[in-house]
């Protein structure tokens, strides 16, 4: 039996979310409810270092030539101030990592600091989503490896999102992967069971479909995209969750429509924010471009310099939502 193309990369992504997933989910489940008030960021601080060190190290090991171009390096770590941070996080992953030292930890961080383009490299959110994750609901480890300027592999874990959005109260956590041209899958957060394929949902009427947003308005603009819901005759409510768990909610259907738009003139995505997702959703079928309908550039290090904003859909309702950010100016 022949193997798949990028079937060890595949392996490996899958394998360091799980990692990186189960230390987010240790930290979170002893999260302070009143964090968010307190305006105290240290578990997040705590669970996306030790996501990035679980992955990088990871990806290192398996694939030594591959830079990484992850969102956090270990700079501010190594502070005499942050000791107490640093003690956390070293003591999280060691809980899955026995031989991790101190230096190591840190180091394993800094494997994510490149900053250029190159023909082949990995990109990384350690937690996606962080306002989710300090409130207890979504937030998602997505990484992607692009090559070529392509973004051939994604293994996105997103451990607090319902297997279906609309029964939250069902089972919860799962990891969307997919290869260019071979489709998108679904998967457990533990590594039993089956794989299942998942496809977008095939609505063809503007009117039916559902939209899914940030929750923070400071990401994407509310009024913006509830002025392209008017212009197509939308009536149903936004589902709004943050992270990337948005773009696996459009590729298995539970919703048809996401709107990435832009809150302030001149602001650039991050390709760690979209490069796993995009890929699980035009596997999944659907369709991704920015608010001008151009493909999503992955040719200029961490950001998508020549992008503005980004539109994910079904597939079939893509013209009809970019005809209506260009008719209500955002476009």
């Amino acid at each position: 039996m022949t193997m798949q193309i990028y079937q060890r990369e595949q392996d490996i992504a899958v394998a360091a979310v799980r990692e990186a997933a189960r230390l987010c989910q240790a930290v979170q489940a002893h999260i302070d409810p009143g964090v968010i008030e307190k305006k105290d960021r240290s578990p997040v601080t705590v669970a996306d270092f030790g996501s990035q060190a679980l992955v990088c190290r990871m990806i290192r090991e398996a694939f030594p030539g591959d830079p990484i171009i992850a969102e956090e390096d270990a700079t501010a770590l190594r502070q005499a101030d942050q000791a107490s941070v640093r003690e956390q996080v070293v003591s999280h992953v060691q809980a899955l990592r026995l031989d991790a030292t101190p230096e190591a930890v840190l180091d394993w961080i800094d494997f994510g600091d490149a900053q250029a383009y190159s023909e082949r490299f990995w990109t990384l959110d350690p937690i996606d989503g962080t306002k989710g994750f300090l409130r207890g609901q979504q937030y998602a480890v997505a990484l992607a490896l692009i090559v070529e300027g392509q973004v051939q592999v994604a293994a996105l874990a997103c451990p607090n999102l319902p297997i279906h959005l609309d029964a939250p109260g069902g089972k919860a956590g799962c990891v969307y992967t997919a290869v260019r041209g071979q489709g998108a899958l679904r998967l457990s957060l533990n590594g039993s069971g089956e794989s299942e394929v998942v496809r977008v949902s095939r609505l063809e009427g503007a009117g039916q479909a559902r939209f899914c947003e940030s929750v923070e308005s400071g990401h994407s603009s509310h009024s913006d995209a509830a002025a392209v819901a008017e212009r197509l005759g939308i009536t149903a409510a936004p589902a709004r969750l943050d992270s990337q768990a948005k773009y696996a909610v459009v590729a298995r259907g539970d919703a048809d429509i996401y709107l990435r738009l832009p809150t302030r003139p001149g602001y650039v995505e991050k390709i760690w924010d979209h490069a796993a997702g995009m890929l699980v959703v035009t596997e999944a079928g659907g369709t991704v471009t920015d608010v001008a309908g151009a493909p999503l550039e992955f040719h200029h290090g961490p950001r998508l310099n020549n992008n503005r904003g980004v539109v994910v859909t079904n597939g079939p309702l893509h013209a009809d939502v970019l005809a209506a950010l260009h008719a209500v100016g955002v476009g």
